[in-house]
């Protein structure tokens, strides 16, 4: 293709991204941006090999699958060129497109926006990364003043409106207060009476409401515990007196103002604001199958004197029920199942082919004399009913025990072919990381060292008058933002070196005692063993309807992580078993 500028015929890959909460706000579409990517390719005669899409993504990470899969196409070579509309759309923190850009560089491929200023020249580079420090400066001012306008709002006895409303309750028409909703409310007064009256468990609760068809607080199909449990401790919930709210005010968590508006005679629930820090990323890790991408949200709580009381309407739910069932559950706490596991697949290596969940023991008979059976079975069929997932079969826990057995003990008793499928495995994980930890390494380590250098510089702007100390707290809080980021990814990076020196490790140990074992001493190890085995050989078995075993991880004769299909006596006694089949094979 002929250039109308010059330049020859390049290869481009045109790169769109768009968060879920960018596009609601403002409508800014992947197609739209796709379009003038278009247009410009087309006027700068660029062959376009491919249109990578990012939808729903957020720009603080490069934990994307649309970078990845950029970064895929430049490391096969002949990429020129990587565009985008606008530079936030690669990568919302400078640090990060810096990152990318040397990547990429580094490949003979350019990162290029519609919005660029500069060029390739070092007074360009100074130019963009200025204009970067700026964008991001301006987004986190934006965000403080959002932060501040919401602050400002609950404390004065006003609603932040989310999405959604607390369950049992509707916005009013402002947004700015609830109103109950009678329809909803109705099953939460039925939880406080069932927990708190009746003295039901909450498990009770929970089957009760999905056998009733309940509709849920959320978008889930059915009740979970943890969300009747988050009910009942929700102080939206619990009527709060006129000494209640006395005492809110003298702790500086409701300002007197909002206080004397209330009616003394009336009670009110409470509807914190500013509870909760959340802090939310995506990561990466390689599956058999490729980058499984997990969204991963950490909350924890912020110190009492920081929260904010909103008043909020009555739920009309006696107090004493509200006491009563808080008290019930006050002692509750997830048993672990921690050192007390029997069963090797047990703890996610098996899996169900309905619905992918992990499949867990479950006891049968035992009692009265009888003989006791435990069967492998899908937790989200029995918790939530038949319809939950398609898959109905229940296994026999010791006959699907000894089908993976036989496969795995015969891999260890092949020193050469599992050597080959533990180094492609490796291989396999370094494959993964995308890029070089050493030189992402040498670059954030670099980051590091010029923000020292930039922190001291502007210390000494401020102390010769050169520019204002507001100034100087904005470029401190920039640098700073930055250090974190780059303390971030330089953590990020030592955690991944030692998740590949721990699997070296642990392969030279599996070829170092397990090969060396006869195959009667391979039979005497307990389940604790064996699990920790099937772990480090990435073993995944997922069930199916026709009672087979699809198998997964260093398994195959080729080296390669792909699936076997074993056949075993689940259903039928008079099937041919995992060991015979291999024979025949």
């Amino acid at each position: 293709m002929s250039s109308t500028n010059g330049h020859g015929s390049k290869k481009a890959i045109l790169y769109a991204r768009v968060s879920t909460e960018e596009q609601a706000r403002t409508g800014y579409s992947l197609a739209q941006q796709l379009e003038a990517l278009q247009e410009f390719s087309a006027q700068e005669g660029y062959e376009v090999l491919e249109e990578v899409k990012d939808p729903g993504q957020s720009g603080a990470s490069l934990e994307r699958p649309g970078i990845d899969r950029v970064r895929d196409l430049v490391s096969a070579g002949g990429v020129s060129v990587v565009l985008a509309q606008d530079r936030d759309r690669f990568a919302r923190e400078p640090a990060y497109l810096y990152l990318l850009r040397e990547e990429l560089r580094e490949r003979g491929c350019s990162l290029r926006a519609l919005n660029d200023k500069g060029d390739d020249s070092p007074e360009g580079e100074l130019t963009e990364g200025l204009l970067d420090q700026i964008a991001r400066y301006e987004r986190a001012k934006i965000a403080q003043r959002t932060q501040r306008g919401k602050l400002r709002r609950a404390r004065e006895g006003k609603i932040v409106a989310v999405t959604s409303a607390t369950y049992g309750f509707e916005y009013n028409e402002a947004r700015d207060n609830y109103m109950v909703n009678e329809e909803k409310m109705v099953n939460v007064r039925r939880i406080f009476f069932m927990v708190g009256v009746e003295g039901r468990p909450i498990n009770a609760v929970k089957v009760a409401f999905d056998r009733e068809g309940v509709p849920t607080p959320g978008a889930a199909a059915y009740w979970s515990k943890k969300t009747i449990r988050d009910v009942i401790l929700n102080d939206s919930y619990k009527p709060h007196d006129t000494k209640e709210i006395a005492s809110l005010v003298a702790e500086g968590l409701l300002s007197v103002e909002v206080a004397e508006t209330l009616n003394p005679s009336k009670r009110y629930g409470i509807w914190w604001f500013n509870r909760m820090r959340v802090r939310r990323k995506q990561t990466s890790e390689m599956g058999p199958d490729g980058p499984i991408y997990r969204r991963r949200a950490a909350s924890t709580e912020k110190p009492r004197e920081k929260w904010v009381a909103v008043p909020i309407p009555a739920a009309e739910i006696p107090l004493v029920w509200v006491d009563a069932a808080r008290e019930a559950i006050k002692d509750n706490r997830p048993i672990s199942s921690a050192g007390r596991r029997l069963w090797p697949l047990s703890g996610g290596v098996l899996l169900c082919g309905g619905c992918g969940r992990r499949m867990f023991p479950n006891v049968s008979g035992g009692h009265n004399g009888r003989k006791k059976y435990v069967y492998y079975r899908c937790p989200k069929r029995i918790a939530h009913g038949q319809d939950a997932c398609t898959h109905r079969k229940q296994y026999r826990a010791e006959k699907v025990e000894a089908a993976a057995w036989n496969l795995v003990s015969g891999l260890l008793t092949d020193p050469t072919r599992l050597r080959a499928a533990l180094a492609e495995m490796i291989k396999q994980e370094r494959q993964g990381l995308r890029s070089d930890p050493h030189r992402d390494g040498r670059i954030w380590l670099s980051k590091l060292t010029e923000a020292d250098r930039k922190r001291s510089r502007y210390q000494e702007m401020a102390a010769e008058g050169l520019i204002d100390f507001d100034e100087l707290r904005a470029k401190l809080a920039t640098l700073e933002e930055t250090r974190k980021t780059a303390r971030r990814e330089l953590e990020a990076l030592e955690s991944r070196d030692k998740k590949l020196a721990e699997l070296e490790c642990n392969s030279d140990a599996l070829l170092e005692r397990y090969t060396a074992l006869v195959p009667e001493a391979l039979e005497v190890l307990d389940a604790e063993e064996r699990h920790q085995l099937y772990n480090m050989l990435r073993l995944r078995v997922t069930t199916e309807n026709d009672g087979a075993l699809a198998m997964s991880g260093v398994l195959s004769s080729d080296q390669k992580f792909s699936e076997q299909k074993l056949t075993s006596p689940f259903t039928n006694s008079r099937r041919s078993t995992v060991l015979e089949r291999q024979k025949h094979a």
